[in-house]
């Protein structure tokens, strides 16, 4: 789950998984496939760093995979 600021302030935490499109109009609003938005404080590219460090960390905690089975 990746962290993101509403514009009231409050933290939430969405899944990077179900993200359609964000936009920025100038707050980022965020679309998600079930067609739901939401508006956070975060540049759009501050949210994709973070899913990057977010799907990094998933590849770490799973460690090498013995292929030979």
């Amino acid at each position: 789950m990746v962290p993101v600021t509403r514009l009231n302030g409050k933290e939430l935490f969405i899944n990077p998984d179900l993200i359609q499109t964000m936009e920025v109009t100038p707050n980022t609003v965020i679309t998600f496939v079930n067609d739901e938005k939401i508006v956070v404080e975060e540049p759009p590219q501050v949210i994709i760093d973070r899913i990057i460090e977010f799907q990094a960390s998933i590849q770490r905690e799973a460690g090498p995979r013995d292929l030979e089975g």
